[in-house]
């Protein structure tokens, strides 16, 4: 007996697993034909069960571009950024308060987020409760703080700046 098609193709069955930071498999890459040290893979719920709270530490990167895995617990400083950022949240429920600076601290130019000291000068322009699969903008010119009452997960693309953290060697896939 021949496998059902779906318009001239086979079906195939697929399972799709959520992680969290309670719940994940150890991840790897399966290499088909290629050198597997063209590769670092880690898993962002792994990362981030080591790390400490608000820790950015890059699990991706290409070019200037990096998506930093952090974990969200507490309350964070208060930071920007002169270009835009996202922030998905991958675990968990965080909200992410929002103010437009009157003035910006930095260069337009800068790269990667910087901490703010005390609070922010500036308009509120509001606050988002995010959970998993919510993705944030966080835009260039503004302040933003995460709150998380539980332990979470944030998978934030940035520009690698002066607090994100390359850990490779601890978080890539051993060959």
């Amino acid at each position: 007996m021949n496998a059902p098609t779906l318009k001239g193709r086979e079906k195939s069955s697929y399972e799709t697993r959520f992680g969290s930071l309670e719940n994940y498999e150890k991840g790897r890459v399966e290499i088909i034909n290629d050198d597997p040290r063209h590769y670092a893979f880690s898993n962002v719920f792994e990362v981030a069960s080591g790390a400490k709270p608000y820790e950015k530490i890059a699990v991706g990167k290409n070019l200037e571009y990096v998506l930093e895995a952090i974990r969200a617990e507490g309350t964070s400083e208060w930071r920007t950024a002169a270009h835009d950022e996202f922030a998905l949240v991958m675990d968990g429920e965080v909200e992410i308060t929002l103010v437009k600076l009157e003035e910006s601290p930095l260069a337009a130019d800068a790269e990667g987020s910087v901490a703010l000291e005390g609070e922010p000068a500036g308009r509120r322009m509001g606050r988002v409760i995010a959970r998993r699969g919510h993705m944030t903008l966080l835009p260039a010119g503004a302040a933003y703080r995460f709150s998380a009452e539980r332990p979470g997960v944030i998978l934030q693309q940035t520009i690698a700046g002066p607090d994100t953290q390359f850990r490779w060697s601890e978080i890539a896939q051993s060959l």
